[in-house]
């Protein structure tokens, strides 16, 4: 049963004066003709600004290319879908009957423009200030832990290289579950390491991107606790 949308609304710390808009904004074209396709054509845009804008004040130093590359690892599909999957959002999509029974919810480029119409569907609702605040928010972890020094590394080299400094052991990644057809399979992985009893499970449409996400959750953890 799909849950209702006003639920992941107040989860995302968001409030619609047109609610229908946000409920747009998680309708795929499958479902209705009122669809998210303008939403996250204009979410994207305001995506790529709102990131691009961050980037400048906290890198002033970085050059046009480095910024490019800073933000194409921030707004990338899978980035935003890890996002997507962070909230649960897949619960919340109104998908037709073929992408349900396909698992259109798990898929990546479903997730990712979902997430980017939300952010269209705010904007017109409430305007950019609004909007830049509330991408701001929900890209602060990302951009939190992102640095010059580290920014080309992937999470799991980055928590290697954490423990390593650290002494520790190398962290564990143990496969959870594998669903979903062959050509759109979605896996689970857990990541355990020794400094903390606490673990993370990470999703993603391959092994390797699932222990992307754990690796990249279990980073997020660390630096919570050392703050």
């Amino acid at each position: 049963m799909i849950k209702k949308p006003e639920v992941l609304c107040k989860k995302l710390g968001l409030t619609f004066n047109n609610p229908q808009l946000f409920t747009t904004a998680l309708t795929h074209r499958s479902a209705n003709s009122n669809n998210n396709e303008r939403l996250e054509f204009l979410g994207d845009s305001i995506l790529g600004f709102v990131v691009a804008q961050k980037l400048y004040d906290l890198f002033p130093g970085a050059s046009e290319g480095v910024l490019s590359r800073l933000r194409a690892n921030l707004v990338n599909q899978s980035s935003l879908a890890d996002l997507a999957r962070k909230h649960q959002l897949g619960d919340y999509l109104l998908l037709g009957s073929g992408e349900l029974k396909s698992g259109g919810f798990r898929r990546d480029s479903i997730l990712s423009d979902a997430l980017e119409a939300i952010m269209g569907a705010l904007f017109k609702d409430q305007g950019i200030e609004a909007c830049q605040l509330w991408v701001e928010q929900l890209f602060a972890e990302k951009l939190d832990n992102l640095s010059l020094e580290n920014w080309q590394k992937d999470p799991k080299t980055q928590l290697q290289e954490l423990m390593q400094s650290k002494k520790q052991a190398l962290p564990e990644y143990t496969l959870i579950t594998m669903s979903g057809l062959a050509h759109e399979q979605l896996f689970q992985v857990k990541c355990s390491i020794p400094l903390i009893k606490e673990t993370c499970i990470g999703s993603g449409i391959s092994r390797k991107r699932a222990e992307q996400s754990a690796a990249e959750l279990m980073l997020e953890l660390l630096n919570k606790d050392n703050q």
